[in-house]
């Protein structure tokens, strides 16, 4: 169900904000996704690091003044645009919606309500369909295995913090980044570290978390996430460069989480069972290529600990 939403009196003013690079019919989908939402209690700006023709123009036509857009002068890359759009957030609640992904009507309001229950809390993950490059809705490995191992049990809303979160989330990473409504001055605080590339989003939950902020998940589906089989970080699980970021990540987080008085956070990384599981099944595709062996098995093998 999706259900449909009555602007909350009291809630913030979502900002949507979208860095954009790719394929023209895709974002224009996701906006129009913004466009269509019960609640009017929304800002979009859409930050292109892109030179696709006819974008700009496009943009001037829809005559919305709640939708801002703006082209990079220099490709800034997937990071670097990402914190761009994060600066230009001024509202309370912040969304970083993927410029593939679609927002169900109902969206806007859903986190809203949540936002009027909790005002506090850090993260919203509201419900969230998987949809394949063509909008079908689709159901994969990995995300039955998000949602039936990794995920909590939830009824109606859930509110999770501290180590328990912390545990939950390095143990397999359950949340739909794209679909997350944030709380803008914590998210800023933080913001995309420069050094990873297709890792940052769990890099950037949990360090949220160790600073103190809870995540409230709503069962009520409100978002289409889009998977790609050609994504970045499909890419590079395939050649392995993935893991040589994971391993180091898992190290240096494990090391963090100790420090912080965490010891089953600081375990749970050291062993990062589930990216160990992952690392194997591509195992078989990088011995036939004859690439990425090398990356993958010190992920799968390794100690987990500092060299």
């Amino acid at each position: 169900m999706t259900g449909s939403a009555s602007p909350v009196i009291g809630s913030p003013m979502i900002d949507i904000v979208m860095p954009y690079y790719g394929d023209v019919a895709l974002m224009q989908a996701a906006v129009r996704s913004v466009l269509a939402q019960d609640d009017p209690n929304w800002r979009l700006t859409v930050v292109d690091d892109g030179t696709a023709e006819g974008v700009p123009e496009w943009f001037a036509g829809l005559g919305d003044d709640r939708v801002r857009y703006q082209r990079n002068e220099v490709n800034l890359g997937v990071t670097g645009n990402f914190n761009k759009c994060l600066a230009l957030a001024e509202h309370e609640r912040v969304v970083i919606l993927g410029c593939d992904d679609l927002l169900l009507p109902n969206y806007v309001g859903l986190v809203r309500a949540v936002h009027a229950e909790h005002p506090g809390a850090g993260i919203i993950q509201p419900g969230v369909r998987v949809i394949d490059g063509s909008g079908a809705e689709i159901r994969t490995l990995v995300d039955e295995a998000k949602r039936r191992v990794y995920a909590p049990k939830v009824r109606g809303r859930l509110l999770l913090s501290g180590e328990d979160l912390a545990v939950s989330l390095l143990r397999g990473d359950w949340l739909y980044f794209p679909s997350l409504c944030w709380k803008t001055e914590a998210i800023q605080a933080v913001g995309f570290p420069e050094h990873l590339k297709v890792i940052q989003d769990l890099a950037l939950l949990v360090e949220l978390v160790r600073r103190g902020e809870s995540l409230v998940v709503d069962e009520t589906t409100a978002f289409c996430y889009r998977r790609h089989a050609s994504s970045e970080s499909s890419w590079s699980a395939a050649d392995g460069s993935r893991f040589t970021e994971a391993g180091r990540f898992f190290t240096d987080t494990a090391d963090r989480m100790a420090e912080h008085g965490w010891p089953r956070a600081a375990g749970v990384a050291r062993r990062h069972v589930s990216s160990r599981i992952f690392a194997l099944t591509m195992l078989p595709q990088a011995l036939r290529q004859r690439a990425g062996v090398g990356p993958l098995t010190r992920h799968v093998f390794g100690s987990g600990r500092r060299p």
